[in-house]
């Protein structure tokens, strides 16, 4: 059922990405018309929430047998000695040692865990996207106070193609909301008041240059 809910979940962010690329191309030739991206964007109460196939190190207080690093399946799930099948989707690193312990005490008495994630990609709705005219199009883990500078050092940049002060941020976070961006200006020209900060689940278009 979780892993029918994320690919659904998917395909709508991809949806919504092809569809602002397609608007995106359409107004190649001008600068966008959409409202500046905020410059401050990052939330104060931000908390990294796991994803598939990020990897987690569970530590279990004076029970190394029980102690291992194990990676997060596709489906959202861990299996850990004596815990099999745990959700792990989409919950932060304390809750999930706070659902470990509960598991555990069935057979341990009053265990102790922590969780650290030290592989990270995260749910698909936090997750960066990059398409268009980017050297490298690519997915990207968020990261809290990640700029659109981070971004497109990330993706490699520009192509020689690319239009990049009519780019857009499309923001999952507030409705789908669009926004300007100065690719060109930030980094072929250096004008660093044209970086912003990225919010989860953004997606960020870069349109192709007609002339």
């Amino acid at each position: 059922m979780m892993r029918s809910v994320e690919s659904r979940t998917f395909n709508a962010w991809m949806r919504k990405a092809a569809v602002v690329a397609a608007l995106a191309l359409l107004g190649a030739c001008a600068t966008s018309d959409h409202p500046p991206a905020p410059r401050d964007a990052a939330a104060p109460e931000y908390k990294y929430l796991i994803g598939p196939l990020d990897t987690v190190n569970i530590i279990v207080w004076r029970n190394p047998e029980l102690s291992l690093s194990v990676p997060v399946r596709p489906d959202g799930k861990i299996t850990t000695p004596l815990v099999e099948d745990l959700p792990a989707l989409g919950k932060d690193p304390t809750t999930l040692a706070r659902d470990i312990e509960k598991s555990l005490s069935r057979y341990v008495r009053d265990p102790v865990v922590t969780v650290i994630v030290t592989s990270f990609a995260g749910p698909y709705s936090e997750q960066i996207r990059v398409i268009g005219e980017a050297a490298r199009p690519q997915i990207l883990a968020y990261r809290q106070k990640m700029t659109v500078l981070d971004v497109m050092i990330a993706v490699g940049g520009l192509t020689d193609f690319a239009n990049g002060n009519a780019a857009t941020i499309l923001r999952t976070s507030e409705g789908d909301k669009l926004y300007s961006v100065r690719l060109t200006d930030l980094v072929k020209r250096g004008d660093i008041s044209a970086n912003v900060e990225m919010k989860p689940g953004d997606v960020l278009v870069i349109p192709q240059s007609w002339f």
